[in-house]
């Protein structure tokens, strides 16, 4: 599976659910049970590599405007829910975590921001095609710390100096 498969799945799935990550997440699931194993062994190296590029401080911070805070397991669920948005909003959030402001139509933090089931969507499928767990990807492990620097997540101060369009949008 490339890369543009693996953004496709995800379009078509967000597109199914009408932008609802629960609902998402099922069918990423009834998409991905139609592949192969191995197909689906590629996409969860797919996600789970996005999913380490997104580790960084800055995007943390701009969860945390978001979701009005985030702690490590929201800012886990913000992850697979901004890959979820498909490659545009995710690589120009990587880019630039302030542009969110101007690629996100809405946001609505009761519903958004957490899509902690797409994070599992291809171990599920792969259970499910084979009745065995996901082998090891064989990625590295996430890094320790955030990538970046590190930025004061209380510190609304520091957050609205660092993203402004963010802040103006969805700070408090």
């Amino acid at each position: 599976m490339d890369e543009t498969e693996f953004w496709q799945l995800i379009d078509s799935s967000r597109e199914a659910a009408e932008g609802d990550p629960e609902e998402q997440s099922d069918a990423l699931v009834e998409r991905l049970v139609a592949l192969d194993p191995d197909s689906v062994v590629d996409f969860a190296r797919h996600f789970e590599s996005r999913d380490n590029r997104a580790y960084t401080w800055d995007l943390w911070a701009a969860a945390g405007i978001l979701l009005g805070g985030a702690s490590d397991d929201a800012f886990d669920c913000f992850r697979s829910w901004l890959i979820g948005q498909g490659r545009e909003v995710f690589e120009g959030a990587l880019h630039d975590p302030d542009h969110l402001a101007e690629l996100l139509d809405a946001f609505d933090d009761e519903v958004d921001g957490d899509a902690e089931e797409l994070g599992y969507a291809a171990d599920e499928a792969y259970e499910q095609l084979t009745g065995a767990e996901m082998p090891d990807l064989g990625l590295p492990a996430q890094p320790a710390e955030p990538l970046g620097t590190y930025i004061d997540l209380d510190d609304d101060r520091a957050l609205a100096e660092r993203f402004p369009r963010l802040w103006d949008r969805f700070g408090t």
